[in-house]
């Protein structure tokens, strides 16, 4: 039955993907998917007060994931961090997370930030805000991820603040972390993130870090959504050293590779693609790259939707296509953020997924596409 968006009449398909779940690993790809926090529809919140977190829900989404043999980023942009989510809730988020991981087999990874710094602050406020971090996921036994900081873009002078911050926050990490460069399109307040607005300049001085403390970095995330340059990146890193992608636009052609080599994963728009991206891995696995391809290059355009400027509120097209897909009860964002994107944006990214296959239940998908067109004084 045909269902009318903004945009024109759809007709929902009523077939999804085959995508079961196999929770072997992934063998030629490290992918981890940045993981989605559902909130609790029914707290009495208000704009700016703590998280409200389902956690129920929350651990059963990456449990989710994980049955699919996906790694789990946690407490990065994607779980709201700093969009709604205070350092308090991610440090709940990091223990419960972790310890889900250690039960089921899981995979994961967990970000380490100075959010808990409310105000301006100095360079060694920064260093023991990151360090309090770090030591709390290293207790819960994840892979530390060390997040581009706001309070330390706001306090250097310059590259040399950041070599001494990074330096000194390697030498405090018993085990190797992934380093993340996250840009101003995700965040603003990471503008001239490694002292510089030129980005020739912050790439030398992000692999200067790289290049002094190469045993302690399994690999780096780069999300700047510039294919070219991550490629080029990739190129000049320390044998050992790891590139995830986090381009969100450029994906496949960056996991595929080339002949002098490849990017793994830690992306966001892994949230809703978790089961299609794992398959189409498992392809890549038995070295079929153009099967991959075939698999994932259709899936850029709803992407590159949910990701469009303002970049930063991705996260309420993904927890929307969650809820869509059954994955949660309700479409209630922390902070509010449901009302980011406009009912014309949510419903383009309802008849993207849907073309794709995504929804394990079209008729539900389908069924809860109506009602929020109902809610909104439409939709027949």
């Amino acid at each position: 039955m045909t269902i009318q968006l903004p945009h024109g009449p759809y007709e929902p398909r009523t077939i999804p993907l085959d995508l079961k779940p196999s929770g072997a690993p992934l063998a030629s790809r490290t992918v981890f998917s940045a993981a989605h926090v559902v909130a609790d529809p029914y707290a009495d919140v208000a704009p700016g007060d703590p998280a409200a977190v389902d956690w129920d829900a929350t651990l059963a989404f990456r449990r989710h994931l994980w049955s699919h043999g996906l790694g789990v980023a946690e407490a990065m942009d994607t779980a709201q961090r700093g969009m709604g989510l205070d350092w308090a809730g991610a440090a709940e988020l990091i223990r419960r997370s972790a310890a889900e991981a250690k039960a089921v087999g899981g995979r994961i990874a967990c970000g380490v930030g100075t959010d808990q710094l409310t105000g301006p602050a100095t360079l060694p406020e920064v260093r023991a805000a990151y360090e309090e971090q770090l030591a709390l996921v290293e207790e819960s036994g994840a892979q530390p991820i060390l997040m581009a900081s706001r309070a330390l873009a706001a306090a250097a002078d310059g590259p040399e603040d950041y070599l001494e911050a990074y330096a000194h926050l390697l030498r405090q990490a018993t085990e190797p972390v992934v380093l993340h460069w996250l840009g101003p399109m995700f965040d603003p307040a990471l503008d001239g993130y490694w002292g510089s607005t030129d980005l020739d300049a912050a790439t030398d001085t992000f692999l200067k870090v790289i290049a002094e403390h190469p045993d302690k970095i399994d690999g780096i995330k780069v999300s700047l959504l510039d294919a070219e340059r991550e490629v080029g990146v990739r190129r000049r890193l320390p044998g050992g050293v790891r590139c995830y992608t986090g381009d969100d636009f450029n994906y496949p052609e960056l996991i595929a590779g080339d002949d002098r080599g490849f990017s793994h994963a830690l992306l966001g728009i892994f949230d809703p693609l978790g089961p299609l991206a794992a398959h189409a891995v498992r392809i890549l696995d038995t070295g079929d790259v153009q099967g991959f391809r075939d698999l994932l290059d259709p899936t850029v355009e709803l992407s590159r939707h949910l990701f469009r400027a303002p970049t930063r509120f991705y996260k309420t097209g993904v927890v929307f296509l969650a809820w869509l897909a059954g994955h949660q009860d309700h479409f209630t964002m922390v902070g509010g953020l449901q009302s980011a994107r406009s009912l014309p944006h949510l419903a383009t990214a309802y008849e993207l997924a849907d073309r794709l296959g995504l929804f394990p239940d079209p008729g539900l998908a389908e069924s809860r596409m109506r009602a929020l067109l109902a809610v909104h004084g439409g939709g027949r």
